[in-house]
């Protein structure tokens, strides 16, 4: 049964809803009414794409600022926000990813609006984004009501930049685990799945080069690659390079029925999360989730939110960032031994079942948020 309560999520990217599974969940599963906006700060639309502020207004404080010499205009903006929030009978604003929450505390401040804050990877760890809002975390740190991270490693990396520890929720992504099941790894070919984002921390190219020191040694081993991103083009000439292109196929990301279909086919799932040189690194990977719901045995690393989900060794294996080596070695073992691909995948499910549907992570979600209000009132 629906809540009375109407909460705001705010977010930078309305794809973010097709792309991100866990974001989608909370706009779809949250017990209350949402209302979603997604934008850069004073240009934030709603669901329907239309602007909070009327671009006449935004236009007319730019007209502003630039004739009295850069003065600040955004108290107007930012009270028109409050206005608009109050009407909506807002009760509670949950900001997705620490920059936005930068981006909505002066509007939070003026509507005396709870705050959540909900890290979820980059915006937690990588030097970029810490060197521009560090400072503006500490007075979002403050303000928030409660601070939601999706690891032990992010929890530990917050108290470090300063947030309190008792405002520090675990709360880990969960997947649907009635969409997510059905592989037989004991049956299935030596197939292996990657679903990733082609960017550095998730080292796309660092499985390639470790499934092919498992093509060397078994020539009908198959790597499937699902996704999209700035490395993708690197990857699939990397795979000519090592004249293996054959055995890797790359597909975009589908309907999550299209990815189910895929996991169910194959032994195992891969991936080479690593923290990159700038400090990016997992939150908790979906993905890796899903793998194990559906009851595929995973290989992957010692890396931020991975070590949270994976046992190594009764639900899958784990090695060090860049021991290629190893994933290879993993990997070999998987295709020579079914049997143990098969009881390593169904000790997954049952995990992500017990610790990670869908469900539970709502819930408590839906706990952190319910107090909150409560508490305000």
């Amino acid at each position: 049964m629906k809540s009375n309560f109407i909460i705001s999520i705010f977010n930078d990217r309305k794809s973010t809803y097709y792309f991100q599974p866990f974001i989608r969940a909370h706009i779809d599963r949250l017990p209350c009414k949402v209302k979603f906006f997604y934008g850069d700060k004073f240009l934030w639309k709603d669901e329907n794409d239309k602007f909070i502020i009327p671009l006449w207004l935004n236009k007319l404080c730019l007209f502003f600022e630039e004739a009295l010499n850069k003065r600040n205009f955004d108290r107007i903006k930012i009270d028109w926000v409050a206005k608009f929030l109050k009407k909506s009978n807002i009760a509670l604003v949950l900001a997705e990813f620490g920059p936005n929450a930068v981006k909505v505390i002066d509007i939070c401040k003026k509507t005396k609006l709870p705050l959540i804050v909900h890290f979820h990877g980059y915006d937690a760890y990588d030097n970029r984004v810490l060197n521009e809002y560090i400072f503006s975390y500490k007075e979002v740190f403050g303000y928030a009501s409660k601070i939601i991270v999706v690891s032990k490693d992010m929890e530990k990396q917050l108290i470090n930049l300063g947030a309190p520890i008792d405002k520090i929720f675990y709360n880990p992504c969960g997947v649907d685990t009635n969409i997510f099941k059905g592989a037989n790894p004991a049956l299935s070919e030596p197939v292996f799945v990657s679903i990733t984002r082609f960017v550095d921390k998730k080292a796309p190219h660092l499985v390639i080069l470790a499934f092919k020191k498992v093509i060397d040694y078994f020539k009908d081993a198959r790597l499937i690659m699902i996704g999209d991103g700035p490395l993708l083009e690197s990857c699939i000439q990397l795979t000519k390079a090592l004249k293996i292109k054959d055995a890797v196929s790359f597909k975009r990301v589908g309907l999550d029925v299209e990815i189910v279909y895929i996991l169910r086919q194959a032994r195992a799932y891969v991936q080479h999360s690593i923290t990159t040189s700038y400090g990016d690194s997992e939150g908790t990977p979906v993905a890796i989730l899903e793998a194990q719901a559906t009851g595929l045995p995973v290989v992957s690393t010692r890396h931020a939110g991975i070590k949270d989900v994976v046992i190594d060794k009764e639900t899958g294996f784990l090695v060090d960032e860049f021991d290629m080596d190893g994933m290879a070695e993993y990997m070999i073992r998987l295709i020579e031994d079914p049997q143990l691909a098969d009881r390593l995948g169904k000790k997954g499910r049952e995990r992500i079942c017990s610790d990670f549907s869908i469900e539970k992570s709502i819930r408590n979600l839906w706990n952190i948020i319910y107090t909150t209000i409560n508490n305000k009132n």
